[in-house]
C-alpha cells in the first residue's frame, strides 16, 4: 500500500513537473526560467553565443517569445550551427531580439492584428483567431511569468525580413 502511494505520488509529481516550474517561476528571471524548463535548451546555448545573457538578465520587463528545442530542430539543416559561429554572432543577435519586445506583455493583451516592435527593431505581427501566432508561430504555452518578464512558449523560430 505504501509502496503503490509513493509510486503514484512520484507519478503525479513528474507528470506535474511542467507546470509547477512555471508556477515557481515568477522569482527566477526570464533566461533562468527558459534554463529550468528543460524544453528551451538551444535558446539557452544561442542566448549565451549571442552574448545576451546579462541583458535578459536585467530589469526588463521583456516579453519573451520563446521557440523550443522543436522548433530549432525544424529549421534546415545546419542553420542553427552556422547561426551559432563566432562569425555570424550578429546574425544571431538580429534573430533572437526579434523574438523580444520591452514591455510585459500578456495574452490578454494581445489582439488580431496586432503589431508589436521587437528589440531588433521590427515588428511582428499578432494573430488570435484560431489560437494566438506570433509571425505565423503558434503560442503554445502563454503567460510564462518571470521575475523580468513573461515567456510566450511558441513551435517555431520566426525570422526578420
Amino acid at each position: 500500500m505504501i509502496r503503490r502511494t509513493f509510486i503514484a505520488a512520484t507519478a503525479a509529481l513528474t507528470l506535474g513537473a511542467g507546470p509547477a516550474l512555471y508556477a515557481m517561476s515568477h522569482s527566477k528571471d526570464i533566461v533562468d526560467t527558459a534554463a529550468g524548463a528543460g524544453q528551451f535548451e538551444t535558446l539557452v546555448a544561442a542566448v549565451q553565443a549571442a552574448g545576451l545573457v546579462e541583458t535578459l538578465k536585467g530589469e526588463g520587463p521583456f516579453t519573451v517569445f520563446a521557440p523550443t528545442d522543436e522548433a530549432f530542430a525544424a529549421l534546415p539543416e545546419g542553420t542553427v550551427e552556422t547561426l551559432l559561429m563566432p562569425e555570424n554572432k550578429d546574425q544571431l543577435v538580429a534573430v533572437l531580439t526579434y523574438h523580444v519586445v520591452s514591455g510585459k506583455v500578456m495574452s490578454g493583451d494581445l489582439s488580431d492584428g496586432m503589431m508589436a516592435g521587437t528589440v531588433q527593431g521590427g515588428e511582428v505581427t499578432i494573430g488570435t483567431e484560431g489560437g494566438v501566432t506570433v509571425d505565423g508561430a503558434n503560442v503554445v504555452s502563454a503567460d510564462i511569468e518571470a521575475s523580468n518578464g513573461v515567456i510566450h512558449v511558441i513551435d517555431a523560430v520566426i525570422l526578420p525580413e
